[in-house]
């Protein structure tokens, strides 16, 4: 109910309610008065501060009122219509501490009923919104239908009585509205497959959607008329060869191979300090030779992303775009002793040589680093689609 009035406070900052009234903060003070009285309904600086305070503010919005009414604009109702909704919240706060006791005084504002004034300022204030929103229709600009989007909405806010408002209302949110289609262009020899193309356009389009902007990729119906085309160009797939190449590499590995008894000059087992026989490790050397086979394959896409607007019929940004998938395969096959190789080697010993992808499935691998692409692209120039 005091929305307004705390607002104010919010706005002014804390302080006591005298220097509320001393920088013309009066509603801030008139609140900060009010919460001490309710604490001390007897004390007297909240008191003066509060009657000083509710004096001026009020006579500063009758003043205001006066002047707007004076001046017969029909868009200041709503400003009309604000000023008394204060006068009145201002009020009921004030009536919460009333009456007030001042040394040999009881202080009682009078009440004023504001209830008519503000339903008159508030049927005054929709009539202006509800006509200006249907001379903003007339216009045929989209920042108009917009701009009357938001007056219908206020008109039916504050009445909600006018004939057909709801039908005015969807009107001008779908003549205000700006649509965009996204579709895929495939300039190349390669043609994808359809569902390739539809996963593509699988960008969370639905995110990047806003009060004004909306985003297509199916036309479900001949009559809309796009304000933006996105046309994702893919211009050049560049796939490579088959490439198979042989490494071949010759691993060597010393191990312990038992041991032999030190022996002294005339043939005797030598003993340390313990007493205990003294023995040197023999190490022999394991060889294998490993011969890896590597299979590479490359995919490259390239194209762009052009926003076109239809009116005027001009690109406003083309962006390059571009992703790569990469396939390899690396088997290996052992001759020799494999204890001579490590655990990394040995696994590569388990892995067998694979059919190579075909080209469209090079091209497939390609989608998620595309999408993307595209979604990083339209993400950035959202700007530009208003």
């Amino acid at each position: 109910m005091f929305l307004i009035i705390a607002v104010t406070i919010l706005l002014s900052g804390c302080g006591s309610s005298k220097k509320q009234l001393e920088r013309g903060n009066y509603d801030a003070a008139i609140a900060t008065a009010v919460k001490q009285l309710r604490k001390d309904p007897d004390d007297g600086k909240q008191i003066a501060t509060l009657e000083r305070s509710y004096n001026i503010a009020n006579d500063q919005d009758n003043e205001r009122i006066r002047f707007l009414k004076m001046e017969g604009r029909p868009q200041n109702w709503d400003e009309i219509y604000m000023i008394y909704k204060r006068l009145n919240d201002r009020q009921s706060l004030v009536r919460t501490v009333l009456p007030l006791n001042a040394g040999n005084r009881t202080i009682e504002f009078p009440y004023v009923d504001y209830m008519p004034e503000m339903i008159g300022a508030k049927r005054k204030s929709a009539d202006f919104y509800y006509a200006h929103g249907n001379e903003l229709m007339k216009t045929g600009l989209k920042d108009s239908y917009r701009q009357a989007f938001a007056e219908f909405v206020r008109a039916k806010e504050y009445v909600g009585d006018y004939e057909g408002i709801d039908n005015k209302i969807s009107e001008a949110r779908y003549l205000g509205m700006s649509r965009v289609f996204v579709s895929l262009q495939n300039t190349t020899m390669i043609k994808f497959p359809p569902e390739f193309e539809e996963d593509l356009l699988t960008v969370d389009l639905q995110a990047l959607n806003s009060e004004w902007v909306e985003f297509h990729t199916l036309n479900l119906d001949d009559n809309i008329k796009y304000d933006y085309f996105i046309n994702v160009n893919v211009r050049n797939i560049a796939v490579s060869d088959n490439q198979t190449a042989q490494r071949d590499s010759v691993i060597k590995r010393e191990v312990e191979d038992g041991f032999s008894y030190q022996l002294d000059k005339k043939g005797n087992v030598m003993k340390d300090s313990l007493g205990n026989d003294i023995r040197i490790k023999k190490y022999k050397t394991l060889q294998c030779a490993l011969i890896s086979t590597i299979q590479t394959k490359a995919c490259r896409i390239d194209g762009d992303i052009e926003i076109i607007q239809t009116n005027p019929n001009k690109v406003i940004k083309k962006d390059p775009i571009g992703a790569q998938s990469n396939f390899e395969n690396i088997s290996a096959r052992a001759l020799g002793d494999l204890g001579a190789l490590n655990a990394s080697q040995i696994e590569r010993t388990k892995t067998q040589i694979v059919p190579f992808p075909s080209d469209i499935e090079m091209v497939l691998r390609c989608s998620e680093s595309l999408k993307m692409a595209i979604r990083g692209s339209i993400q950035s120039n959202r700007r530009l689609i208003i």
